[in-house]
């Protein structure tokens, strides 16, 4: 099969869950037609309800529109700490207008990215500073992109004063950086990268996160799970990680699936019910 084919759609979870990271967009899932059949194939694996995310201004305006054409779609919006070099007082006025909108969730993701070099490290810093007031002044979670920039993060959030909840989407850090942030009391969402054999350290982290601050997420179309890395990633690809990731922690299915939905629901405050029904 090419590695340009989406994996195959797996069986269903024994519990519905949540996909709590993922760019719709960017999987070309653009018209409503196209979200309802990403999210019918996220439903049918078991992944009830989903909450699609914004890196740039054009995508969070897409993503609050998006939100309104299914029940089961949830928004994030910010600036991506990557697109942060031109950070306008227009594009703030915007963003506050956005992360107001009734289905988006969270403000994200923002953060730090010191691998790629599009915008430089103090312009990002700023920018962060900036959401996480947002995030407090909007009563809503904040979304963390963080590569390669632990200790940076975690200082920011302190010294700033961190929002009620944090969530470290993608989370990338080692067994020390995920103890760091469950005694802060922040959530990590764990992707694909979970599942790769060769992710020792990430890997360990994993095993240390209580059941209470534990989400997982596809970030699709990227980090697709293992035995499918490098194919494309979609919502429902995140039933591979959940087993992936209760079979490294050594837990049912079934009870990682749960702890991944309730948390998210308390969360991202999805309406009770929603992911049960649509499951």
């Amino acid at each position: 099969m090419s590695r340009r084919e989406l994996p195959p759609v797996p069986e269903r979870l024994p519990a519905p869950t949540v996909d709590s990271h993922t760019h719709l967009d960017a999987c070309g899932a653009t018209t409503p037609e196209l979200v309802r059949a990403a999210l019918d194939r996220a439903s049918a694996a078991g992944v009830a309800a989903v909450v699609t995310v914004a890196d740039d201004l054009a995508s969070a305006r897409w993503v609050v529109e998006a939100c309104a054409w299914d029940e089961r779609l949830y928004g994030a919006v910010a600036l991506h700490p990557t697109r942060t070099k031109d950070f306008s007082d227009e594009d703030r006025a915007e963003l506050e207008r956005l992360v107001a909108a009734e289905r988006v969730v969270a403000v994200g993701e923002t953060g730090l990215d010191y691998y790629w070099d599009y915008s430089p490290p103090s312009a990002q810093q700023e920018a962060f500073r900036w959401h996480i007031d947002l995030a407090k002044r909007a009563g809503k979670p904040l979304m963390i992109h963080d590569r390669e920039a632990h200790d940076d993060v975690l200082a920011i959030l302190e010294s700033e004063g961190a929002p009620e909840t944090v969530v470290f989407h993608c989370f990338s850090g080692d067994a020390d950086v995920a103890r760091r942030c469950v005694d802060a009391g922040y959530v990590l969402s764990f992707a694909g990268t979970v599942t790769f054999r060769n992710a020792h350290a990430l890997r360990e982290a994993a095993t240390l996160v209580p059941d209470e601050q534990l989400l997982v997420e596809t970030d699709a179309p990227f980090l697709t799970p293992h035995p499918f890395r490098g194919r494309p990633n979609e919502p429902y690809c995140a039933a591979y990680t959940v087993a992936g990731l209760a079979e490294l922690r050594n837990q049912p299915v079934k009870a990682l699936a749960e702890a991944a939905r309730r948390n998210a629901e308390r969360v991202f405050g999805l309406r009770s019910g929603d992911a049960e029904e649509t499951g």
